[in-house]
């Protein structure tokens, strides 16, 4: 974990580096959004929203929560990649703002109108591309300008998004279209960050047998998964959909099996992102199973393995070792912290299994309850430091 560096600065300490706001507040708002979500579902709620309260639930977790995240993770990671100075004080302050004007835009929808709402929500994706884009740019890193794709795509389905809501009454294909791109950066930089880290750790801690080294597999493996994400997108009840997504499934399966997890039960920061990255095959099986069965496997079973397993718990991995590192901390596990994981991974395995069996109500309930306690606690945990100077900063 490189040391950060930044500019001198008159700003708060939270605004010095992307992670720091995008992290915190991205908790806060996935685990406000659960707790309004059930209200909502059994309508004992209601918002100033144009959307249904499904579309409401599915757009703040798909293009609220998730976009904070990845800006946080983007605008931290680039100056790491081109030894630029990072995105910061007024700059940042922008996007944040920027981020906080959409979910005030979507909330109260039904007042400003859709597409006033739309505008002010989709303008804060296309401002993270544009910002990652010229830092990529400038510092001459072209190669990683390929990790902007997904996060455009992003903004794409954040877009058809709203127009579906508008003209059709609910959204369909650009719900899997912003699951599918997520899911493949995933595998991109997740295909990538769990073999480093886990080499990292047994290099020092456990000699032995190490991850397999990024190669053409990898790529080809990709390359497959999101052939088969794309075409669930448009087509996704057909034979061939299914076959590539259990294709996929497999082979993120066994690539998985090359990353030499088993050998990282002692460190739960490592461990963590191993048992994340499984949900990508278990979601693209059950998606595909769900072509053939949909009976038996229901399509939304496929979706939350995606999303509340791989999406939320990477996420959660992502965000607890980069705020332990870039702070200035030790990279271990605290017990408040492995509660964090094992409240995310138990909410994931719930969802799924409320997914398999609908009638099963406090499945549900329960699941959503691991999730606040998972955001929520990471959100305490982690805010303080998140809002004070690096650790060395401060001559401690």
């Amino acid at each position: 974990m490189a040391i950060p560096r930044t500019r001198p600065s008159v700003y708060p300490a939270i605004l010095s580096y992307g992670f720091r706001p995008f992290f915190l507040l991205g908790s806060l708002q996935a685990g406000v959004a659960i707790l309004l979500w059930l209200p909502l579902y059994y309508g004992k709620l209601e918002i100033l929203s144009v959307f249904l309260p499904v579309d409401w639930h599915i757009h703040e977790l798909l293009f609220g929560y998730l976009p904070a995240v990845v800006t946080g993770f983007l605008l931290t990671a680039i100056p790491n990649w081109t030894g630029r100075l990072p995105v910061q004080d007024f700059r940042l302050l922008v996007l944040v703002l920027l981020w906080l004007a959409g979910r005030v835009a979507v909330f109260f929808s039904a007042e400003t109108g859709w597409l006033l709402s739309a505008v002010v929500d989709c303008s804060f994706l296309l401002a993270v591309v544009a910002a990652a884009a010229t830092e990529i740019v400038a510092g001459r890193n072209w190669r990683n300008l390929k990790v902007l794709l997904p996060v455009a795509t992003l903004f794409a389905a954040n877009v058809m998004f709203h127009a579906e809501a508008h003209y059709q009454g609910v959204s369909d294909m650009s719900r899997r279209l912003g699951l599918g791109a997520v899911v493949v950066l995933i595998m991109v930089i997740g295909g990538r960050i769990v073999p480093s880290f886990t080499r990292n750790w047994l290099v020092r801690e456990k000699p032995g047998r190490l991850p397999a080294s990024f190669g053409r597999f990898d790529i080809a493996t990709i390359a497959l998964s999101a052939v088969g994400l794309a075409a669930w997108t448009f087509f996704p009840d057909t034979i061939a959909t299914g076959v590539l997504l259990i294709a996929g499934a497999v082979l993120n399966a066994v690539r998985l099996g090359r990353w030499a997890g088993d050998r990282t039960l002692a460190d739960p920061l490592v461990l963590i992102l191993h048992v994340a990255f499984a949900f990508v095959p278990l979601g693209l099986l059950l998606a595909g199973l769900a072509v053939f069965a949909p009976g038996t496997v229901p399509p939304v079973a496929g979706i939350h393995a995606l999303a509340v397993g791989a999406i939320a718990c990477m996420t959660l991995a992502v965000m607890t070792r980069a705020s332990l590192g870039h702070t200035g901390r030790a990279l271990t596990a605290n017990a408040g912290t492995r509660a964090v994981f094992v409240a995310i991974v138990i909410a994931a395995v719930l969802r799924i299994a409320a997914a398999m069996a609908p009638a099963a109500t406090i499945l549900l309930h329960i699941s959503a309850a691991f999730w606040v306690a998972a955001f929520v606690g990471y959100a305490v945990l982690f805010g303080g430091m998140l809002m004070r100077p690096r650790l060395n900063a401060r001559g401690k």
